[in-house]
C-alpha cells in the first residue's frame, strides 16, 4: 500500500496498489558469485561481491566466464573428523577420513566418505553438493578458497573437519593464486582400527585337502557304467539292473535302478545316492570321524583371543579307501554295502575316456545270467496298416498311446537347413507338364523343394489367355514316389532332394513333369553338395564324358575344335557343347550333367540376358511412373554409408539403400540394374554409376511400354541356363586327359602344351 506525501495519513487517503491485482508472486533477486555466474537469493545484494584473488594484472583478467574456464575443475582436500562412540568394547571414539570437493565453476563443496570394508558405518557420500555457509557469526558468507588450507578446521553443519593433505592440482592452484600450502599433517591413528588389525588365531583351523584341481579339470563328466546285481539266491529274489554313474569331479557314485515297465516294482528310486562308496565297510562312522583335523586342548584367555591346539599326528584316525576310476571296468565286482555289483557294459564317453587314459582298446561287454525258468523272446510292435485318414506319421501317432501326439520335427535337420541369411535352403526347378492331352503341353510350373523337411510345391506360370489360372498349383508337402502300397503297415517311400535333377521326368501325384532349368542358388548348392547329387559332380561326369569319347576322340578333335583368334582364349559355345554330347552319348549324359560341365570349364565372360541401355529403359520408365524425384537424398544415403568418400560399396550395403529409400521398382528390376553397373577390383559397385544410370534428366532415354518386370527378368524367363558365354576349350581338353590311340602320340601333347591351354579356377 502506497501514499503521497502530501496527503494526510487517513483513512481513504491512501492508495492500494493490489486492487486488481491477479499476481502475487515475490520479486527473485540473484546474487554474484562470479562474474556471470549467479545464484538465487531472497534479497537484494547490496554489498560488494566477494571474487576471487586474480593471478593477472589489473584490466587484463580473462575475458571467459568461470562456469568456462573452470569447467570440470576442482579443489580435492583430504581431512579427518573424530567421532565418539557409544558403548563399543575397549574404544570411545573413532577417526573417520574423509575427501573434501571445492568445485572452482561455482563454489559448491561435496564431502565423500570412501568405504572400507566390514566397517559397518554408512559410508559414501557424506555431504552433497552445495554451497556451505559459514558458522555463526559469519553466517552471511559462504565458505571460499580462502577458507581451505592444510591445517584448517571448517566446521560444516556443526561437524568439525581437519584438513591433512590436498592434492598435485590443488597445491599448485593454491600456489599460483599466491596462497601458501603448508606440508601434510598426519592422521591420528583409530584405536578401533588398530584393535582389529591385531593378529587373531583361527577359532577352528582349516586342513582341509584343496579339490578345486579336479572339480576344475573334470565338472560335469561322468562314467557311466552298466551292471547288474544278481539276487536269485533269496526268497524271490531276482535279477536287478542298474546304472552306475562315476563323477569325476569328486570320485563319489550314485547308482540307479533300471526298473522295466509293467514289472510290478515302483520305479523313481534310487539305489544308492551320490556318495564316496568304501571298500571295506563293517559300521557307521562315529560323529566327527569325517573332519580332517583332532582338536586336543583349548587355549587363550578368552574366546576372542583363544586358539585351538590339534593333534598333528592324526591318532586314531583311520584311512577307509573308496573306490577309484582304475578300479572299475568290464567284469568288475563292487562291493556296495554287502551287495555285490558286476559291471557288464559302459557308454560310448566311458570307452574314450579309459581308452586314453589307460590305453583299453577292446571292449566286450558281457551277458547278464539268466534264471533257469527266464525266458528271452523278442517281441516286435505290431502296427497296423494304414488307413489314409491324415498323414501317415499323424495316423502313427494312434498306435503308441490312447492320446497321440502331433509328429515330431526333425529338430536337427531343422537347425542345419533353417534359412540364415541369403541361404534360403530351396532348390526351384522350372518343369513342364508332359500330357497327352493338347492343352497341357504348353504349361509351366515352378516347383520349389524345401530342404527343412523334403516338402514340395508346385507354382504354376500360366500365360494369357490360356485358358489357365496362374496360382499354386500344389500346396507344400511330402509327395510319396508312385507304385507303392499305401494301405500298409510300412512307411511309404517319399521324394529326396537327390531325385531331382534338369532332365528328370518325375510323377508328382500322378502328373508328370519334365524339369528344365534350375536358378543359379539350386545350381551352385548341388555342386557344392556333390556327394548328395551326382549329376553335379563335374569330376564324375568328366570320367563318364572320357569313356564316352575315348574311341572317337581324334574325330572329336578335328571336327569341334574351336577357332583360336590371336591371343584370346579358345572358347566353345554352350549350344555346340550339347550338340556334341548328344551326338556321341546317346542319351548317356543328361541334360543337368551338361550343365554342370558347362559351368565348371566356363570362362566367366556373363552372357548378357538384357542389355545395359534395355535395362536403364525400364528402370527410367519405372521411376517416371511413379513421379519419384528423391535422387538427391539418395545420394545423401549413399555418401552416409560410404564413409571415406571411395565411391564404392558392396552390393549388398546398395541394395538396403535402394530398398530404404523406396525406390519404386521391383526387386527383380533393382538386382539387374545391380548386375550391369562398374566394378572395381574388389568386387564393390560404383555407386556414381548407378546415380547417373537413375538419372532422368540428364541423358534421358526413350520410354518402354510397361511390362510385367516380376515374369521378364526372372530367371525362369530365360530360354538357357545360366552357363556363361562359353566354356575353355584348352581346360577342357587338358582335364579330359585322352591319348590317341591311331594318330601320333605327340599331337596330344601338343594340344596341352599351349599355352593358352591353362586351366583356370572352376
Amino acid at each position: 500500500m502506497q501514499r503521497d506525501h502530501m496527503l494526510p495519513c487517513l483513512p481513504g487517503y491512501n492508495f492500494n496498489t493490489n486492487l486488481g491485482r491477479t499476481s502475487f508472486h515475490r520479486d527473485q533477486y540473484f546474487g554474484k558469485i562470479h562474474e556471470g555466474v549467479y545464484y538465487l537469493s531472497d534479497k537484494a545484494d547490496k554489498g560488494e561481491t566477494v571474487s576471487y584473488p586474480s593471478i593477472y594484472p589489473r584490466g587484463e583478467t580473462q575475458e571467459l566466464p568461470s562456469w568456462i574456464a573452470f569447467d570440470g575443475q576442482r579443489l580435492m582436500f583430504k581431512a579427518f573428523f573424530q567421532e565418539t562412540v557409544e558403548e563399543r568394547w575397549k574404544t570411545a571414539y573413532q577417526v573417520r577420513t574423509v575427501i573434501i570437493s571445492f568445485f572452482l565453476e561455482d563454489g559448491t563443496m561435496k564431502i565423500n566418505e570412501p568405504p572400507t570394508n566390514n566397517s559397518g558405518l554408512e559410508q559414501g557420500v557424506l555431504l552433497k553438493r552445495q554451497r556451505v555457509p559459514m558458522p555463526n557469526p559469519a553466517r552471511y558468507r559462504f565458505y571460499d578458497i580462502l577458507d581451505l588450507n592444510i591445517g584448517k578446521e571448517p566446521e560444516i553443519f556443526g561437524r568439525v573437519y581437519k584438513i591433512v593433505d590436498c592434492d598435485k592440482f590443488t597445491r599448485r592452484f593454491l600456489n599460483r593464486m599466491g596462497i601458501p600450502v603448508p606440508d601434510p599433517i598426519n592422521i591420528p591413528k583409530d584405536p578401533y582400527t588398530e584393535l582389529r588389525q591385531s593378529q587373531t588365531f583361527p577359532k577352528k583351523p582349516n586342513r582341509r585337502i584343496d579339490t578345486r584341481g579336479d572339480f576344475l579339470k573334470y565338472d560335469k563328466q561322468v562314467l557311466r557304467f552298466y551292471g547288474y546285481w544278481d539276487d536269485t539266491d533269496n526268497l524271490f529274489g531276482i535279477v536287478h539292473d542298474l546304472e552306475i554313474h562315476y563323477y569325476l569331479s569328486d570320485n563319489t557314485m550314485a547308482i540307479k535302478e533300471i526298473i522295466p515297465p509293467n514289472s510290478g516294482r515302483n520305479a523313481g528310486g534310487m539305489f544308492l545316492h551320490r556318495m564316496k562308496v568304501p571298500k571295506f565297510f563293517s559300521e557307521l562312522d562315529a560323529i566327527g570321524s569325517a573332519e580332517p583335523i583332532t582338536v586336543l586342548n583349548v587355549m587363550g584367555e578368552d574366546t576372542s583371543n583363544g586358539y585351538y591346539s590339534i593333534d598333528p599326528l592324526n591318532a586314531g584316525k583311520t584311512n577307509k579307501e573308496s573306490y577309484k576310476d582304475n578300479e572299475i571296468g568290464i567284469g568288475a565286482q563292487i562291493n556296495v554295502f554287502g551287495r555285490i555289483i558286476v559291471i557288464t557294459d559302459m557308454d560310448a564317453f566311458t570307452k574314450e575316456y579309459y581308452r586314453r587314459k589307460y590305453g583299453v582298446e577292446d571292449v566286450i561287454p558281457l551277458e547278464k545270467p539268466r534264471k533257469g525258468d527266464d525266458v528271452c523272446i523278442k517281441v516286435e510292435k505290431y502296427i497296423p496298416p494304414y488307413n489314409g485318414y491324415g498323414s501317415y506319421e499323424d495316423s502313427l501317432g494312434n498306435c503308441f498311446s490312447v492320446l497321440p501326439q502331433a509328429p515330431k520335427m526333425d529338430l536337427i535337420k531343422f537347425l542345419h537347413y533353417d534359412k540364415q541369411g541369403f541361404d534360403s535352403y530351396v532348390l526351384r526347378f522350372r518343369a513342364r507338364m508332359i500330357s497327352n492331352i493338347p492343352e497341357n503341353e504348353d504349361r509351366l510350373f515352378i516347383i520349389r523343394i524345401f530342404l527343412i523337411d523334403d516338402s514340395i510345391s508346385i507354382y504354376e506360370l500360366a500365360k494369357r489367355n490360356s485358358g489357365f489360372r496362374r496360382c499354386l498349383f500344389l500346396k507344400r508337402m511330402p509327395i510319396m514316389q508312385p507304385n507303392q502300397e499305401i494301405f500298409a503297415s510300412t512307411k511309404p517311400a517319399y521324394y529326396k532332394p537327390e531325385d531331382f535333377y534338369i532332365g528328370a521326368r518325375v510323377n508328382l501325384n500322378d502328373f508328370i513333369f519334365e524339369f528344365t532349368s534350375a536358378d543359379v542358388y539350386c545350381l551352385r548348392y548341388m555342386e557344392l553338395h556333390c556327394d548328395k547329387f551326382p549329376q553335379a559332380d563335374a569330376k564324375r561326369v568328366l570320367a563318364k564324358l572320357q569313356q564316352i569319347l575315348k574311341p572317337v576322340y581324334k574325330e572329336f578333335i578335328e571336327l569341334y575344335t574351336p577357332v583360336k583368334s590371336g591371343d584370346e582364349l579358345q572358347i566353345l559355345p554352350f549350344e555346340k557343347l550339347r550338340e556334341i554330347i548328344h551326338k556321341y552319348s546317346e542319351g548317356k549324359i543328361t541334360e543337368h550333367e551338361m550343365i554342370t560341365i558347362a559351368r565348371y570349364y566356363s570362362s566367366h565372360e556373363e552372357k548378357e540376358h538384357h542389355s545395359r541401355e534395355y535395362v536403364r529403359r525400364l528402370i527410367h520408365t519405372e521411376l517416371s511412373r511413379a513421379l519419384w524425384m528423391d535422387l538427391d537424398r539418395l545420394e545423401e544415403d549413399l555418401h552416409h554409408c560410404d564413409r571415406e568418400r571411395t565411391g564404392y560399396l558392396s552390393r549388398d550395403t546398395m541394395y538396403t539403400v535402394l530398398r530404404g529409400a523406396r525406390v519404386p521398382a521391383d526387386v527383380e528390376l533393382i538386382n539387374s540394374m545391380l548386375d550391369h553397373l562398374r566394378r572395381n577390383e574388389k568386387g564393390k559397385l560404383d555407386y556414381n554409376d548407378m546415380l547417373q544410370f537413375m538419372n532422368v534428366k540428364i541423358d534421358p532415354v526413350p520410354a518402354l511400354v510397361p511390362i510385367n518386370v516380376k515374369t521378364a527378368l526372372w530367371w525362369a524367363s530365360e530360354k538357357e541356363p545360366d552357363c556363361g558365354a562359353g566354356i575353355n576349350w584348352c581346360a577342357f581338353i587338358k582335364d579330359l586327359d585322352i591319348k590317341y590311340e591311331d594318330g601320333d602320340p605327340d599331337d596330344t601333347a601338343k594340344l596341352q602344351s599351349d599355352p593358352k591351354c591353362i586351366r583356370i579356377g572352376s
